[in-house]
C-alpha cells in the first residue's frame, strides 16, 4: 500500500500514468530507465473523469472495459454489492456526470475490477467523496490482496492505509529533484523525517560554528605572519626564509579549510509550501450575528435538495458543513456567499470548489492579485508569491498552466492580502499536499474572523472547526464531532 506524496506540480500523477501506460504522457515528458511490470495486470483510476466519460450512460461507460463482458450477472451483482451499488445501475441509462462523487469512484473501481488486476493505481481516490465513502475506501484499500500505489491529500486516509511512502520533492527553486522511499506508515515517515532533518540541522550548525572558530584562528596566524614579513629586513635573510616557510604552511592550511568547508554537512533543504498568515481586517466581535438562515430550501435544476434549513454563525466561529454527496453542500455555500459578499458591515471572501468561478485562468498570478498596479504593490506581490515557492517564470505563467495546489495557494494569498474577516471556503484543503495541509489548518485556526466551510477532511474538521452542521434532505442540524 504505497502512497506517492509531494507538492503539486512535482509529477506524481505523471509518474503514475507513466507506470500504467507510457503513451499517456509521451507527448509532454521525456523519461529514461526501465518500467518493469513483471506481467502484472494493472487497474488505473483517473484523478478526474474526462468530459466524454461524464456524458456517457453508466452502461456505455462500463462497456469501455472489454472484460466487463467476461463477468456473469452473479459476479457483477456480488461486486456491486460489496461496493454498495445496485447491479441495475451498471446497466442503466443514467448519465455518469449525474452520479455523486462517491458513486463515480465506486463505478470506476468496479470497471477496473472486471479485468481482475493484481495492482491498483489510484490517483486521488479520496477527492470529492463524503465521509461515509472515505471510510469505505479505507477498508477497500486495506483489504485488497494485491499491491496498491495511490496519491492522496487526505492525511487520515494516508495514516490508516499506507505502509510505504514515496516522497517526490523539487529543491533549489525547483531545479533539483529528490525522492525518498520509506517502508513505513505515513505517521512514522513524518516523525522520522522530522528527526532526521533536526539532526542534520544540528550537525550542520555545529560544523559551521567550528569552521568559523577555525577561520578566526587562521586569520590571527595569517595576520601575525604578514606583520612579521613586513618588518623583516634584507639584513636578516635567514628570518626571511623562515617566514616564507611559515607563509607556505599558512596557505596550505587555507586550502585545507576550503576543502573542509566543501565537505561540510548541508543545511537540510525541504520543500515547504506555505509561509504566510491570515489576518482578518478587524476580526469579528464575539456577539455579532454574521449569518442566520431560517426555513431555507435548496434546489438545483428544479430538484429539491434540502428544506427547513436553520443555520447561524455568530462571532469568529469556525463552522464546517458536512453531509453525503449530492445533498447540496456546495449549493448551500453558494447561497451563503450570495448573502454575505455584498454586505458592508463585514468583509467576506469566497473560495469555491471550482476556482474558475472566481478566477480568470488566462490571467497571471501577479495580475490576479493586483489591485492598484503601483510599484510598491508589485514588489509586495512578488515577495508573497516567492514565499509560496513560485518561481519568477511561474509568476508570469497563465493560471491555467498551474497545478490545483498552486491555484489554491494563490486564492488563499489573495484572501489574506485583502483583509477579509469572513471566509467562505468550499473544500479548502482538497488541493494541498498532506505536508502543506497542517500549515493551512494552523493558519485558519489562528484566523481572527469567521470561517464557514464545507469539508470532508477529518483533520481539518477536528483541528479547525468549533461547530459542525450536518446537511440532509430534511434540513441542517448541529452535531457533536469527535
Amino acid at each position: 500500500k504505497a502512497a506517492l506524496i509531494g507538492e503539486e506540480g512535482n509529477g506524481k500523477s505523471t509518474l503514475m500514468k507513466l507506470i500504467y501506460d507510457e503513451g499517456m504522457v509521451e507527448d509532454y515528458i521525456e523519461f529514461s530507465g526501465d518500467i518493469i511490470r513483471n506481467g502484472s495486470v494493472q487497474g488505473y483510476l483517473k484523478q478526474e473523469l474526462d468530459s466524454g466519460d461524464k456524458e456517457m450512460s453508466v452502461y456505455e461507460f462500463m462497456e469501455q472495459e472489454p472484460a466487463f463482458y467476461d463477468m456473469d450477472a452473479k459476479e457483477l451483482a456480488g461486486l456491486a454489492g460489496k461496493l454498495g451499488l445496485s447491479v441495475e445501475l451498471l446497466y442503466s441509462d443514467q448519465r455518469v456526470g449525474t452520479l455523486s462523487g462517491g458513486e463515480k469512484v465506486k463505478l470506476q473501481i468496479i470497471r477496473i475490477l472486471c479485468r481482475r488486476p493484481d495492482v491498483l493505481l489510484l490517483d486521488e481516490p479520496s477527492n470529492d467523496i463524503d465521509l461515509e465513502t472515505l471510510e469505505w475506501l479505507e477498508r477497500f484499500v486495506n483489504q485488497w490482496e494485491g499491491a496498491v500505489l495511490f496519491i492522496s491529500h487526505d492525511e487520515t486516509f494516508l495514516e490508516r492505509t499506507a505502509n510505504r511512502i514515496i516522497h517526490l520533492e523539487m529543491l533549489k527553486k525547483k531545479r533539483e529533484p529528490r525522492h525518498t522511499i520509506s517502508n513505513t506508515g505515513y505517521t512514522e515517515y513524518i516523525e522520522m523525517r522530522g528527526h532526521q532533518l533536526e539532526k542534520q540541522e544540528q550537525l550542520a550548525r555545529k560544523e559551521r560554528s567550528e569552521y568559523r572558530a577555525q577561520q578566526e584562528r587562521f586569520r590571527r596566524i595569517q595576520q601575525k605572519v604578514e606583520h612579521q614579513q613586513n618588518i623583516i629586513t634584507r639584513q636578516d635573510p635567514h628570518g626571511g626564509k623562515l617566514l616564507k616557510k611559515k607563509m607556505k604552511a599558512v596557505k596550505s592550511m587555507e586550502h585545507r579549510f576550503e576543502k573542509d568547508a566543501a565537505d561540510m554537512t548541508d543545511m537540510p533543504e525541504t520543500e515547504e509550501a506555505i509561509r504566510f498568515r491570515f489576518h482578518g481586517a478587524h476580526g469579528i466581535p464575539q456577539g455579532k450575528m454574521v449569518l442566520e438562515m431560517k426555513g431555507e430550501k435548496l434546489t438545483a435544476g428544479g430538484r429539491l435538495l434540502s428544506e427547513n434549513i436553520d443555520f447561524q454563525v455568530r462571532g469568529p466561529q469556525k463552522v464546517c458543513i458536512i453531509g453525503k454527496n449530492g445533498v447540496g453542500k456546495t449549493t448551500m455555500l453558494k447561497r451563503i456567499a450570495g448573502l454575505l459578499l455584498g454586505r458592508e458591515d463585514i468583509r467576506a471572501a469566497y473560495m469555491p470548489q471550482d476556482y474558475k468561478d472566481r478566477m480568470d485562468f488566462d490571467s497571471t498570478p501577479a495580475a490576479f492579485l493586483m489591485k492598484t498596479g503601483d510599484r510598491e504593490e508589485q514588489t509586495k506581490i512578488r515577495t508573497f508569491l516567492g514565499s509560496l515557492k513560485y518561481t519568477a517564470e511561474e509568476m508570469e505563467h497563465p493560471i491555467r498552466e498551474l497545478s490545483g495546489g498552486q491555484r489554491a495557494k494563490l486564492f488563499l494569498l489573495g484572501i489574506s492580502m485583502h483583509g477579509a474577516n469572513v471566509l467562505i471556503l468550499d473544500e479548502p484543503t482538497r488541493n494541498f499536499s498532506p505536508l502543506s495541509n497542517p500549515v493551512i489548518r494552523r493558519m485558519l485556526k489562528e484566523f481572527n474572523g469567521a470561517v464557514i466551510s464545507v469539508s470532508h477532511d477529518r483533520k481539518y474538521i477536528s483541528e479547525v472547526c468549533d461547530t459542525v452542521y450536518e446537511l440532509t434532505a430534511e434540513g441542517c442540524r448541529k452535531i457533536e464531532w469527535n
